[in-house]
């Protein structure tokens, strides 16, 4: 168990790593599961040697943060942790717009499309989330998994808005302002949650690192 400043109770260290690259032919994919491109052993060594042991593994339950927790213990020697797969942690459900080019989104929604990522974060796609539906459904996981494994580290694959929507939390940040975070594949990003008796609430947020990248 890791210790924080004086007064403060156990840390429970999030580290984050968004999944590998996928080629989804400029289509968008969101909760679909598609396969992540592992082939380039030089973005997980880096990894592998950032990430602590021991630490709870916990991936979603979409193959590409599979393929990618793979990838980065096949770097590592001794055991292997076993991964557990939450579909908590899931990339957001764009529902029916999954599988259309970013082109034929447009045409459908005409000018109106987000700055940041694909629609504003209130707007639900058909059949689909919003980001503000994943950020609280993120930020529900994160407080459920931190509490069960209160004090150690956590490593996380899991994807891009997942990233985003557990940084809303840390920072109390509306969901749309969150959407500015650039979060890159194989990227590392470092949520630390701290217990204390000094903040409202018992608790306290520290973000250690935003989209580090793999290579060391």
């Amino acid at each position: 168990m890791s210790l924080g400043a004086a007064g403060a109770g156990p840390v429970t260290r999030w580290w984050w790593v968004r999944h590998a690259p996928v080629d989804a032919g400029g289509r968008i994919y969101g909760a679909a599961d598609v396969d992540a491109d592992c082939s380039d052993p030089s973005l997980f060594f880096g990894l592998a040697t950032r990430l602590p042991e021991p630490a709870v593994w916990i991936a979603s339950h979409l193959r590409r943060t599979h393929q990618t927790a793979d990838a980065i213990l096949a770097q590592r020697g001794g055991g292997r942790p076993a991964i557990r797969h939450d579909p908590a942690l899931a990339e957001q459900s764009f529902g029916d717009w999954q599988g259309l080019t970013y082109a034929e989104l447009e045409a459908q929604r005409g000018k109106g499309m987000a700055t940041f990522w694909l629609s504003p974060a209130d707007e639900t796609p058909p059949n689909g989330e919003s980001f503000a539906d994943l950020v609280a459904r993120v930020s529900a996981a994160v407080r459920r998994l931190t509490d069960e494994h209160s004090g150690a580290d956590i490593v996380a694959v899991t994807h891009g808005g997942t990233i985003r929507a557990a940084l809303a939390l840390a920072l109390n940040l509306p969901p749309a302002q969150v959407l500015s975070f650039s979060i890159d594949n194989c990227s590392l990003t470092r949520i630390d949650h701290i217990v204390t008796d000094s903040e409202p609430g018992g608790e306290a947020w520290r973000v250690a690192a935003v989209n580090v990248g793999p290579r060391l």
